[in-house]
């Protein structure tokens, strides 16, 4: 059905003193606000209203001078598309500019045509700010599909809809996130080369985590809540000491040592930490009758390479304040593994990630494994 014959339909339909003159009609199951009309040429027609009021606003207008208005600029519009090399162009009209004082003028018509392609048609009327009508043209093997969707902001509300199609048909994507949080040391045991115990307790609030992900993610199936995602990520981990204690290379002894400085009082002791790891894993995504995420909570493990490392002491001498750093390997271990896990809402995720290798090399350094935990905010 062209838009100008639609028009004419329309009109008469609700100009006319009974739905039930023109087709069969049937309210749409659980939505008291929807009316459904199947017209005797196979054509459909469904009016969508917030409330059954906004059906009854349209007495208020003047539809058959609507309709007459609107299939001169429809000419105008398929008029203007044949000039244009693809047969697409949209226009914009405002009667109630060009006729001051009415108030059965819509504030602004919108018309585009696009050739000959499917779903050749489209029609916004925005009346008096108040009440719109979009209007959809399909053509399809079974015949016209018309949806007419009268609410107070027509315009929002296709946009809406628009998205919420674009995320329910999506199977593949990317996603950038942010992870900030803390390291604890887990699992661990007496650290004692030479027979003397060196402490290694880690101070909470500066031993952060921070790392940049990158992630590319899939669908397991068009309906499907399971998502599966990889991709590569660069981590920061901070370790500082607790009672002015620093980590130190024992280059002759070939391991690492916790040496305490009682004459310079540190005020940061860290050894920082670089890796470049691959996270993989699952993502299991609810979703609300609208289709927009509400929940999710993923699961999956890493695997990564020790890039850098090196320490830095901050303390103060003689008046004035010095930062020494000093890098090399420390005797950490290069490679590294472990397990992760996530909770989440919109752009927010708790994380946690357990590495199941130790932070150093056997017999050359502290005997502990790495807990990261914290939030991620990312765009997904």
């Amino acid at each position: 059905m062209k838009p100008a014959s639609f028009f004419a339909a329309l009109s008469g339909l609700l100009l006319s003193s009974s739905f039930a003159s023109a087709g069969s009609l049937a309210r749409v199951p659980g939505n008291d606000d929807t009316i459904m009309v199947k017209l005797p040429n196979q054509v459909s027609m469904t009016i969508v209203a917030r409330n059954k009021q906004q059906l009854r606003e349209l007495k208020n207008y003047k539809l058959d001078s609507l309709m007459t208005l609107l299939d001169a600029y429809i000419t105008q519009a398929e008029s203007a598309g044949r000039k244009g090399s693809n047969g697409q162009v949209t226009m914009e009209f405002y009667p109630a500019k060009d006729k001051p004082g009415s108030t059965a003028a819509p504030e602004q018509v919108r018309v585009t045509v696009r050739g000959t392609k499917p779903n050749a048609d489209r029609v916004e009327v925005f009346m008096n700010k108040k009440l719109g009508v979009v209007v959809e043209n399909s053509e399809d093997a079974n015949g016209d599909n018309v949806k007419v969707s009268i609410n107070s902001d027509a315009k929002s509300d296709s946009v809406k809809h628009a998205k919420r199609e674009a995320r329910r048909n999506k199977l593949t994507g990317t996603d950038f996130g942010v992870d900030l949080g803390l390291n604890a040391l887990v699992n661990k045991k007496t650290y004692a080369p030479g027979g003397t115990a060196q402490p290694y307790d880690l101070r909470t609030w500066g031993s952060r985590y921070v790392a940049l992900n990158w992630k590319f993610w899939a669908r397991t199936g068009r309906n499907s809540p399971l998502y599966f995602h990889l991709g590569p990520e660069v981590a920061f981990n901070n370790y500082m000491l607790e009672g002015s204690r620093y980590f130190a290379a024992n280059d002759a002894a070939g391991r690492t040592d916790i040496v305490k400085d009682d004459v310079r009082n540190l005020e940061k002791s860290k050894l920082a930490v670089t890796t470049l790891n691959l996270p993989v894993g699952f993502t299991l995504k609810f979703r609300d009758k609208d289709h927009d995420e509400v929940f999710r909570i993923g699961a999956g493990g890493f695997a990564g390479y020790r890039i850098g490392a090196h320490t830095k002491l901050k303390y103060e001498q003689d008046g004035r304040t010095h930062k020494d750093k000093d890098r090399g390997s420390y005797n950490l271990e290069d490679f590294q593994y472990g397990l992760s896990g996530s909770l989440g809402v919109k752009g927010f995720d708790l994380f946690v990630k357990y590495n199941l290798n130790d932070v150093f090399k056997a017999d050359r350094g502290p005997k502990a494994q790495n807990v990261s935990f914290g939030i991620t905010f990312s765009d997904i």
